[in-house]
């Protein structure tokens, strides 16, 4: 794909794929391309965007030829019928730069590229980071800076993205701020015609950085709601924010079971924002609930009790997700 298109479909959900494991703790990749499949057909002919190992796909937890599976074959199942951009970043650029041509070599069209992590940059470190990870690869492989503080102590601020977006490939931003005027700031420092800025925070946050003409949004819920967040994604395009409102009520049982999940597993280690969340087993709950292959989490994480899925499955049945 060329990058002038690939930029012109950095829109919708940004779907960041769930990564499925046994009860033994190995990949369950067959579960995973039975996931991708699933999705495929749900979201024919939609603005989509499939990220496997983004950082509720428990990246940080694979092996290197796990990622690697995943990567291709994700890559053969969706065989371009959309943009697949998988998690490639990693702490030092020579690491990058590998896993990027990895994903490059066995045919995705581009990269999720976490910040560097453990040591924070400095402005020109980072800004040679990215330059370098995107002159290893083909002109038209596409860089997706995933501008997440949480998961790696930094942010890019607007000036330096801005810098950063006149590297030829780095087409787009999945930006975390959950701050609509450090997005809008964002918005304002970049030329679209050299950056796309899509939501990085998710259903919640959508709906506001739409109204600054946010394009798309990262989604992890959508592993076992896409119909709910696609209809998000429409109605909140079309500024159409009653129907944004219902969207969101119907997902309060769900809303209100996450946290009650993730109060009752606390005490947690995390500072700041990071204080606790236990999103990634309640999804991966779910998603076995409605027949997917969510399997289990990997350590550190740990799962849903038996009672937690009960009233988990409860709350969807509530929302008419299952019966």
């Amino acid at each position: 794909m060329r990058l002038d298109e690939l930029k012109k479909r950095m829109k919708g959900l940004h779907f960041i794929q769930f990564t499925p494991f046994n009860k033994d703790s190995s990949l369950d990749l067959e579960g995973m391309r039975a996931n991708t499949r699933w999705m495929l057909e749900r979201m024919a002919g939609k603005d989509f965007i499939f990220s496997p190992m983004g950082s509720t796909g428990e990246l940080y937890a694979m092996f290197e030829d796990e990622r690697k599976a995943i990567t291709k074959m994700v890559v053969e199942e969706v065989k371009g019928r959309n943009v697949v951009m998988p998690g490639s970043g990693r702490a030092a650029t020579p690491e990058t730069i590998k896993i990027c041509q990895y994903a490059e070599s066995v045919g995705a069209d581009g990269a999720m590229v976490i910040l560097p992590y453990y040591h924070v940059p400095t402005e020109e470190g980072m800004y040679q980071h990215y330059k370098q990870v995107a002159e290893s690869l083909g002109k038209d492989f596409g860089i997706m800076v995933y501008n997440n503080p949480y998961v790696s102590g930094s942010w890019i601020k607007p000036h330096l993205m801005a810098r950063i977006s006149k590297i030829p490939n780095v087409i787009s931003i999945k930006e975390c701020t959950p701050y609509i005027m450090a997005y809008h700031a964002m918005q304002e420092a970049l030329d679209p015609n050299d950056m796309v800025a899509l939501c990085g925070q998710g259903e919640e946050m959508f709906p506001s950085e739409a109204l600054y003409g946010c394009p798309g949004f990262s989604t992890w819920d959508s592993n076992f709601c896409v119909d709910l967040a696609y209809s998000l994604y429409e109605a909140a395009v079309a500024k159409d924010f009653s129907k944004v409102i219902e969207i969101e009520n119907s997902k309060a049982p769900y809303y209100s079971l996450r946290n009650k999940v993730t109060a009752n597993h606390s005490p947690y280690t995390g500072v700041g924002m990071q204080e606790g969340d236990m999103s990634v087993p309640v999804v991966k709950a779910a998603m076995d609930i409605i027949g997917l292959r969510g399997g289990e989490v990997r350590l550190p994480l740990v799962g849903l009790t038996g009672e937690e899925k009960d009233e988990l499955r409860d709350a969807l049945r509530t929302m008419k997700i299952v019966k």
